[in-house]
């Protein structure tokens, strides 16, 4: 394969995100508004997207652009103790419910990235933080899969490999990151 085909692949899912921009203005709004009450942001994800939550949190929290007070996020998938002890005594598949049942609180947002939508762990933390009564968004490939009907926003990268569905999470997320930058600096 060529690179002029793998960027011709990446040019056309990223031309397929501004069909997006309502979804990603309500999530702006919904996170503004929790941050403005108090809450957070929980990222969490496998592999890739495991370190696309931690790269996103850590631009909430660090900064993204411009100097600005600090965000609260936090990305579930950092703390190694946690994670292999809930594997080894638990299941992955729940690996970030107790997580969510330890520091989720009504208001937060829970952000599970899924290139397939079809990640268990996702799909049962999802699951546990809207039950803790935070919304729920899910960022997926283009079919959504499981994620699709189960949570209050799925935001769906117009692709099916998992390299351009990555790709797109990034964007989607700096895109989020000025966002909440520029409304900031409208305070």
């Amino acid at each position: 394969m060529s690179f002029k085909t793998t960027v011709i692949r990446h040019q056309n899912m990223v031309e397929g995100l501004f069909a997006l921009e309502p979804q990603i203005d309500v999530l702006v709004d919904q996170i503004d508004a929790a941050l403005a009450n108090g809450n957070k942001v929980l990222f969490f994800g496998n592999g890739g997207s495991a370190a696309d939550a931690q790269h996103l949190a850590a631009e909430f929290v660090v900064r993204y652009y411009k100097q600005r007070v600090p965000l609260a996020a936090i990305a579930l998938t950092t703390d190694t103790s946690i994670l292999t002890a809930h594997g080894n005594d638990y299941s992955f598949d729940t690996i970030f419910d107790r997580q969510i049942q330890a520091l989720a609180k009504p208001g937060d947002i829970a952000i599970g990235l899924s290139t397939s939508g079809n990640s268990g762990n996702v799909i049962n933390g999802l699951t546990v933080a809207k039950d803790a009564c935070c919304w729920t968004c899910a960022f997926t490939g283009q079919s959504g899969g499981q994620l699709l009907s189960q949570v209050d926003s799925c935001i769906q990268v117009p692709s099916d490999e998992t390299a351009r569905v990555q790709e797109g999470h990034i964007i989607i997320g700096h895109w989020l990151c000025e966002a909440l930058d520029q409304r900031l600096d409208a305070e």
